[in-house]
């Protein structure tokens, strides 16, 4: 029997940091492969899918992902170089990202580079953030998305992510988005990206009418606010953030979907076998799943730049 895992599909930026002095530091991150290392590290076996670009960078994206326990059978070694994200951070610990992305590795996919089909065992396809949106390789991941959708084996889980500056104006973005959105099982959000795909409205508006459209499961994160999520079947849950010594919100979003996955992973409500379980999840269940996924985060945010815990530094271990 094929094991279990859990495929994230999308991009590896290098994050270069500020420093003092006028340095900058280089650090593996972008969001999909922070979500792979998150998952990886409270214990699920993770497959990153992505590009890694060349240059001299190549050496320091596989032995950050490679240490982490990041498996990499499915990614690509590609010719073109690897992203680049400027990092600044201000007083109160936020971050800003100026990215080099023109012509780089993470959005060039081609049919022929990707799975078809998805290993047995695969439990969720996770992806987000630029690479499912960007051209000229978004076709691609959408194709890999619809196949999957319609076997209907992998949960199918989405985190926009949105980075609008790398993206094509924003009424055919957001209309792309809509349709991912139908194609998925679970939708991690924060209010940000709502506030951007779906302006005028409320946060728990738009979380409820995207939970009518297909999602079993919607998320959507809120700062110092917690999180509000929505399922398919109408249970509502609202969960208060815990106050912590923030040194910086770096990777706290990407941190908190590992949780999301991993605790849904270790309460059996991924895959083909979780799928009509998850449409059914309890308050309470739900409740207890999101208050780990924002410990998660949490602990995230009291460390410089996004640096997940382990599941060993978690209260709350496992399922309800």
């Amino acid at each position: 029997m094929a094991e279990e895992s859990i495929i994230v599909a999308g991009e590896v930026v290098v994050d270069l940091i500020a420093e003092p002095g006028g340095r900058y530091r280089p650090v593996p991150g972008g969001s999909p492969a922070n979500v792979a290392v998150g998952l990886s590290r409270l214990g699920a076996r993770t497959q990153l899918l992505a590009r890694l670009g060349s240059g001299a960078f190549h050496r320091l994206v596989h032995e950050h992902l490679r240490g982490n326990g990041v498996l990499l059978d499915y990614a690509v070694d590609a010719d073109e170089p690897q992203t680049l994200a400027v990092v600044s951070v201000d007083d109160a610990g936020h971050a800003r990202y100026d990215f080099y992305a023109d012509g780089t590795a993470d959005w060039q996919w081609s049919p022929d580079e990707l799975p078809d089909p998805l290993p047995d065992g695969t439990l969720a396809l996770c992806t987000g953030s630029i690479a499912a949106a960007r051209q000229p390789g978004s076709p691609a991941l959408l194709q890999l998305l619809r196949r999957e959708h319609e076997r209907a084996r992998a949960s199918i889980v989405l985190d926009p992510n949105i980075r609008p500056r790398l993206l094509d104006e924003p009424r055919s973005t957001r209309a792309y988005w809509n349709t991912l959105i139908e194609l998925a099982d679970i939708v991690k959000v924060s209010d940000e990206d709502l506030a951007w795909l779906d302006p005028g409205f409320e946060t728990e508006e738009t979380v409820r009418d995207w939970a009518d459209r297909g999602p079993a499961l919607v998320v959507a994160t809120r700062g110092d606010a917690g999180v509000f999520a929505v399922t398919s079947e109408g249970v509502e849950v609202s969960v208060p953030a815990p106050a912590v010594e923030v040194v910086d919100t770096v990777g706290a979003g990407d941190a908190f979907t590992s949780g999301l996955l991993d605790g849904l992973r270790l309460a059996d409500l991924l895959g083909a076998a979780g799928r009509g379980a998850l449409t059914k999840i309890s308050a309470h269940q739900l409740e207890h799943i999101l208050e780990r996924a924002i410990e998660v985060a949490a602990l995230t945010c009291t460390r410089q730049g996004a640096d997940p815990p382990a599941a060993s530094e978690l209260e709350r271990t496992g399922p309800a």
